[in-house]
């Protein structure tokens, strides 16, 4: 790039909200770093490099609040693995074929 060309260029200045914001979208929704950004019109990079500086920081987790997270990690857990056999039995029982029933 010429330096000409360097000079012409213009940069977009953006507030402090508005790149809060921008993160909080990011973080606090279900979408990733590039919707975000490709939505909000800017580059990937530039919400990261947001996140860096406006993210709010996590304390750490007293033992207490370790624990009941562990615990609650571990009945969704099981929660899950229940779920998960459920469902592999209701697969085996619709891939059987018609003619193994036993409908008399």
């Amino acid at each position: 790039m010429s330096e000409v060309s360097k000079a012409n260029r213009t940069y977009r200045k953006y507030d402090i909200q508005f790149k809060r914001h921008a993160v909080s979208l990011w973080l606090d929704g279900d979408r990733s770093a590039k919707a975000v950004a490709q939505e909000l019109g800017i580059r990937e990079n530039l919400l990261h490099a947001w996140k860096k500086k406006f993210a709010p920081s996590r304390k750490p987790l007293s033992q207490g609040e370790l624990e009941a997270e562990v615990a609650a990690l571990r009945r969704e857990n099981a929660q899950l693995r229940q779920q998960r056999e459920v469902l592999k039995k209701t697969l085996g029982i619709l891939s059987e074929s018609p003619g193994n029933a036993t409908n008399e």
